[in-house]
């Protein structure tokens, strides 16, 4: 994803977060089949250029969606963590960013809702309606890509298993 480094109005935004030694930590943890950090950055920018065309407060939104999935965590969870962290990441994520960060109120409410409806926690601005969907289809997307193999497997043996019932 280079585009966002193109966008000079963007990089101005975020980058004491892109920079910040803390942050640089998720580089290394698996997300959706690429980085958690280039997930966030992917959630943060396109949020940003859709706020920006709605005329919302696109700096909140580039910040909150950079920083919702600001947590650390092992490499070796086991799936019971995973499945765990699905539903407590939010507040983590907004625990972190708060000790390390001065967000306003809204960035904290797009942190703590982005998990909506999984959550209970829902988004009280419009901008964190935004960061929420624009993580779901970036998610969406990743997952599509990280198990395209595994899906076209299935998909052939379905073809299959039609084409052989036909006969």
């Amino acid at each position: 994803m280079s585009s966002h480094l193109k966008d000079s109005q963007y990089i101005e935004i975020v980058n004491d977060i892109l920079d910040n030694e803390d942050f640089q930590k998720i580089k290394k943890i698996e997300h959706h089949g690429i980085s958690r950090y280039d997930h966030s950055l992917k959630v943060s920018y396109y949020s940003y250029k859709v706020s920006k065309m709605l005329k919302l407060d696109y700096e909140q939104v580039a910040v909150g969606g950079l920083l919702h999935d600001f947590f650390l965590s092992k490499e070796d969870r086991d799936m019971k963590d995973r499945a765990v962290s699905f539903f407590v990441h939010p507040k983590k994520a907004l625990q972190m960013s708060e000790n390390i960060f001065d967000l306003t109120l809204k960035e904290k409410d797009m942190i703590k809702s982005h998990m909506f409806p999984m959550s209970l926690s829902i988004p009280k601005y419009l901008e964190s309606w935004i960061v929420s969907g624009v993580d779901k289809a970036v998610a969406v997307n990743e997952l599509s890509l990280k198990c395209s193999f595994k899906l076209k497997y299935v998909y052939s043996l379905f073809l299959l298993f039609i084409f052989r019932t036909i006969r």
